[in-house]
């Protein structure tokens, strides 16, 4: 295997500016094929645009992005899901009134281009009960398939809104700060969630708590005002300068 065939991801020089202010600055980034690699970095780092610009909801001002090989530049965004790169909030609700299993039906149904009919006789639906109660139970949510999303709790909302995630097929999924708004046990819980479906897919995550990214994260890339200020395993960035330098001025501890 080539050194470029085990990349699943990949951009070059990426930019993008609003008005007088640059946002992204030439970032470039190698996401590996069966790795976990978070994007951290400070407030204001970057990193929302970046995830926005990798999943063509914002368009490039310059540089090259491509999927397994494929240049995705100028891709629609529904284009590069169907290549299998997808980020968790283009499922970006439930349902709050369906149970469980019928928001993962919602998002199967979208999947095998049915869309959102509802009008379907339950004969229609049925073939795709199986796979989603499969998808549920692999988010550990199997024993609340007919409880109505509303009755969950806030983390177990967030492993559902991962699972019709997962419905999509992702072979590449961005995740944009998963354990935000979590409680220390959903947050050991989601953590443990993501490592195991990342056994099957290629994951880059943007995370804050820096704790949950030591534990899973093969590599990190860390921006800084736009630009890629250091890149390497958790160890290498943790005890870069620069690195703790730009996090003490958010007074924050670059430590797991």
């Amino acid at each position: 295997m080539t050194e470029r065939s085990t990349v699943a991801l990949s951009c070059r020089g990426l930019v993008r500016s609003f008005g007088g202010f640059r946002a992204v600055a030439g970032v470039s980034l190698d996401v590996r094929r069966g790795s976990i690699h978070a994007l951290i970095g400070p407030n204001g780092a970057g990193k929302t645009t970046c995830f926005n610009l990798l999943t063509r909801f914002l368009d490039a001002d310059a540089g090259r992005i491509e999927l397994f090989g494929v240049d995705i530049t100028r891709e629609r965004p529904e284009a590069v899901a169907r290549r299998g790169l997808i980020r968790s909030f283009q499922i970006s609700s439930v349902f709050l009134g369906m149970t469980a299993r019928q928001n993962v039906r919602m998002a199967l149904m979208q999947k095998h281009g049915l869309g959102p009919q509802f009008w379907a006789s339950p004969a229609r639906l049925a073939p795709l009960d199986e796979p989603a109660r499969a998808l549920l139970d692999e988010v550990g949510l199997g024993d609340v398939a007919e409880t109505r999303a509303a009755l969950l709790p806030y983390g177990r909302k967030r492993a559902l809104e991962l699972a019709m995630t997962l419905a999509l097929e992702p072979a590449v999924l961005l995740l944009d700060e998963p354990m935000a708004g979590l409680g220390r046990e959903d947050i050991e819980r989601c953590a443990s969630l993501v490592q195991r479906l990342a056994v099957d897919r290629t994951v880059l995550m943007v995370e804050h708590n820096l704790s949950v990214v030591a534990r899973l994260c093969d590599r990190i890339t860390v921006l800084a005002r736009g630009a890629v200020l250091a890149e390497g395993s958790y160890a290498e960035v943790s005890s870069d300068a620069r690195v703790i330098t730009a996090y003490m001025g958010e007074r924050r501890e670059v430590t797991a």
